[in-house]
């Protein structure tokens, strides 16, 4: 299919090539220009000077960008994809934004004739080299299966959640799980290392029983090394809590452990650990 990417980032970058290498002709946007000639250099295809020239004859249009100004920015604002893609375009937009925003750029896109879905991921960036991401979907269903193939290119679950906005609520409900996780994991290491306790061992047979997860054995080790200089950022997990917290008082749910750990984030950030990945969470019990 003819697809435009926009937003060649940490993942747009590598979910744009694997669309290209699975024979998709794409075209590619960046705001940093030299970023998507890299990209035309490495795997073909071409590159356009604006979001609007990037649509222009796309049959599906994905986005990857940092938050939901940037969104907005690159859609519906000045140049913005909006303007220029053709009738029944469909646009899959997987930055983590908020549930409204997505339901605000589908009624816009409906206005125009044009499709907008709602699809958060989760693998971070070795999920996005590797094509193996978790991706949520808020859509309709008609629209979702024109375009569950596509997104398959870079995605091992491409899951429809529900109707627009369904996707970034789900991503709320992974990032909410993550940062309980994250700290109770913190925590165990934390006390096991006070107890004299090997905590390599420990966290291998604890692996094998009840307490086992993604974030024990894959972040585990790497937090009792103290390493932390990968990953998925504090920066960014601020940012998603943000929505999570923004939803929750309006939908009256209750997150108190989300909204401590949280805090415990904005400690990280103001001692400079902003760019430190999420499991950094312990260096406050240290």
């Amino acid at each position: 299919m003819r697809v435009a990417f926009i937003g060649l980032g940490v993942m747009g970058y590598h979910m744009a090539g694997h669309l290209a290498a699975k024979g998709h002709q794409v075209t590619v946007y960046n705001r940093t220009a030299a970023k998507a000639e890299q990209w035309v250099a490495a795997f073909g295809g071409k590159s356009a000077a604006t979001p609007a020239l990037a649509a222009q004859d796309a049959e599906v249009v994905c986005s990857c960008v940092g938050n939901d100004d940037d969104l907005r920015s690159v859609l519906t604002g000045k140049d913005g994809a909006y303007s220029n893609a053709p009738a029944g375009c469909v646009f899959v937009d997987h930055t983590t934004a908020s549930a409204n925003v997505a339901r605000e750029l589908y009624a816009a896109g409906s206005e125009r004739g044009l499709h907008f879905v709602d699809a958060p991921v989760s693998g971070g960036e070795v999920g996005a080299q590797k094509g193996i991401l978790t991706i949520m979907c808020g859509a309709d269903e008609a629209v979702f299966g024109r375009v569950e193939a596509v997104l398959g290119a870079y995605g091992r679950a491409v899951t429809r959640i529900g109707g627009s906005g369904a996707g970034q609520l789900a991503k709320m409900v992974n990032q909410i799980c993550i940062a309980g996780l994250l700290q109770g994991l913190s925590e165990a290491i934390a006390f096991g290392e006070r107890a004299g306790l090997d905590m390599k061992v420990v966290l291998d047979v604890i692996s094998k029983g009840a307490a086992g997860s993604w974030q024990l054995e894959n972040r585990g080790p790497t937090m009792i090394e103290d390493k932390f200089d990968f990953g998925f950022a504090v920066d960014w997990m601020r940012k998603d809590l943000g929505l999570c917290l923004d939803e929750a008082r309006r939908n009256g749910a209750s997150l108190p452990v989300t909204a401590v750990v949280d805090q415990f984030y904005a400690d990280l950030q103001q001692d400079g650990c902003g760019r430190a990945d999420t499991s950094s969470l312990i260096k406050r019990l240290r």
